[in-house]
């Protein structure tokens, strides 16, 4: 331990001398409350200290205590299911100790030191091991295997001794390897350092949301990265919500950065009642939060991003696919733009700091399909929700986070004021990964790539006939063109546009998906068919049939497909008989 003292407070800045030895990012208990914090710069014995909690009293001259290792989280069965701050302080806990107030310097385990897992060992003493092998499992809830692994700064090839299969707590020792080196239930990592892995692979699997407009246009890949940008109340937080709990991810770790506390809130009394649909059981079990509202101390959001991909990547390294919803990254940028100023550091556009560009980089850079150092394969999807002052998509953490993430979720003003849920808007979204997961579409149907540029290419047609609409009206436009727009039209409101809180719409499986806009793109070409053979367009607008394509999102289950492709086979018939009907006129 090497012991200074306080000279100087700035807010959540503090400055202290006698620190010779310390290193940077290492960890201090501040003040005589003994509040954490970390070192962000050195020089010469006298450090600037981030403090994590509440520093309001604090005085000149208190002493500061460098512990001598990085800041970093413990790592072992007990996560999923809990609620941390952003320094993995057990908040539920914290409440049951002290109440709904957090007090400078309170503390908590991370992990339930006393609770007992059943371990169940899959090696055997005098088994060779290499760092990240798995040396026995927990089963941690009723859909996570916790694999007990191989930290990977042990050194040791053999395992000298291994406890056999019992009740164990977190910081009971399971194993031992030649040179002494003890294996616990739990381990540390520093959260600024990426946990190692063997090999980075490409992406090719999408992450399936059930969500239509994310699924069949924007896809995001597993192991991909997205971003939400939005204003306020276009509905980022509940965009976030939905992937949460449809994904096909192993495990969700929801991060809340700096959002207001109603918003999470909301996210902390819902998620424990939400049922998993993959399991029928609580999403909390395989669900972890890290809550840093806004009124918690801004340093400890800085933080907290790193601490929640810290917690993705040990799962990741078990062989699962991890989401991490990250909400806002905005408010984690402001976070630093007010610990920059702190430190009177030179400001850079909009006074965020000169490096928030580096720093959103790390951050990003950390997701990825990967395959572990016991060479499962594993992944971690980010998906970052911005919060751009006014709307405005060119201010900075905007522009620079379009830099690093390949899939961009753009939500519009308009679609959420007329309730268009998800206001995801199909003319500034895009994702990179479309032809990445191709392959996996291909195999489910080889007509999801072609369909998809259609819709796309009709819906952006429509885009510039509104143009020419809000000057002359859509009576002017020939019968072709005032198509473009009703099929659009039907596209928006019967296949972009879904119902949160209807059972059949909620939730859309791929192969719905495609079979629903399939019909639509059916419906528009056979009507351009017959309008060439000069069908009036009012003959086949007038057909029931086109008001049964717009509902059958919410008439079809997703497991009575077959009823989409009846529609489809009565649509062409009616549209076709009205086309042989007229074209039998133009012959005559």
């Amino acid at each position: 331990m090497i012991e200074g003292k306080i000279t100087r407070i700035s807010g959540p800045i503090v400055y202290a001398e006698g620190l010779d030895g310390c290193g940077l990012y290492d960890v201090v208990n501040v003040g005589d409350a003994r509040l954490i914090g970390e070192i962000i710069r050195l020089k010469a014995g006298k450090a600037t200290i981030q403090v994590y909690e509440d520093d309001t009293g604090m005085h000149i001259g208190e002493r500061v205590v460098c512990e001598q290792r990085p800041l970093s989280v413990r790592l072992g069965p007990g996560l999923v299911g809990t609620i941390y701050d952003g320094i993995q302080r057990p908040l539920a806990d914290m409440y049951r100790e002290r109440g709904g107030f957090l007090l400078p310097g309170q503390r908590a385990e991370p992990l339930d030191v006393n609770k007992k897992w059943k371990f169940n060992p899959v090696l055997a003493a005098g088994a060779a091991i290499s760092p990240g092998m798995c040396i026995g499992t927990v089963q941690e809830t009723s859909s996570i295997l916790h694999s007990i692994m191989v930290p990977p700064g042990i050194r040791g090839r053999v395992l000298q001794q291994l406890v056999p299969a019992g009740d164990y707590t977190v910081s009971d020792v399971v194993a031992e390897t030649e040179l002494g080196e003890k294996i616990c239930l739990s381990q540390y990592w520093p959260v600024r350092k990426p946990r190692p892995y063997t090999q980075k692979l490409t992406v090719s699997e999408p992450l399936v949301t059930g969500q239509r407009v994310i699924d069949v246009f924007f896809p995001l890949s597993k192991g991909g990265t997205a971003a939400i940008p939005g204003g306020f109340g276009t509905g980022k937080t509940m965009t976030q919500h939905a992937v949460a709990k449809w994904c096909d991810a192993d495990l969700i770790v929801y991060i809340g950065c700096g959002e207001r506390g109603n918003e999470m809130t909301d996210v902390l009394t819902e998620f424990p009642s939400l049922i998993d649909p993959r399991t029928g059981r609580s999403l909390m079990e395989r669900t972890i939060l890290i809550a840093n509202t806004s009124n918690m101390p801004v340093a400890a959001r800085e933080v907290s991003l790193y601490s929640g991909i810290t917690l993705a990547e040990y799962y990741r390294d078990m062989g699962m696919a991890v989401a991490i919803m990250a909400d806002s990254t905005s408010r984690w940028a402001e976070a630093l733009r007010e610990l920059s100023g702190r430190m009177e550091e030179m400001p850079a556009e909009e006074g965020f700091p000169a490096y928030l560009p580096t720093r959103l980089a790390e951050f990003y850079e950390r997701a990825g399909r990967v395959t572990s150092l016991c060479g499962k394969e594993g992944s971690v999807s980010v998906i970052g929700a911005v919060s751009p002052p006014g709307g405005d998509f060119s201010e900075p953490v905007t522009q620079h986070t379009k830099r690093f993430i390949r899939c961009f979720w753009a939500l519009d003003r308009e679609l959420a004021n007329a309730r268009h849920y998800p206001a995801i808007g199909w003319i500034e979204s895009y994702s990179e990964y479309a032809d990445e997961v191709k392959e996996w579409w291909d195999k489910l149907d080889p007509r999801w790539a072609s369909i998809r540029l259609d819709a796309l290419d009709l819906l952006k047609k429509e885009q510039r006939l509104q143009q020419i609409v809000r000057l002359i009206g859509p009576d002017a436009l020939p019968d072709s063109e005032r198509l473009v727009l009703i099929a659009a039209e039907m596209i928006k409101n019967g296949f972009l546009q879904q119902n949160a809180f209807d059972e059949i719409d909620v939730y859309s499986v791929p192969e719905k998906q495609i079979l629903i806009l399939q019909l639509m793109m059916t419906y528009y070409h056979k009507s351009l068919s017959a309008i060439k053979s000069g069908a009036p367009l009012m003959k086949i607008t007038d057909l029931p049939v086109r008001e049964e394509i717009v509902r059958i999102k919410t008439t079809v289950p997703n497991d009575r497909l077959e009823m989409i492709k009846a529609v489809e086979a009565h649509l062409e018939e009616q549209i076709g008989n009205i086309e042989r009907q007229y074209r039998k006129v133009a012959a005559v």
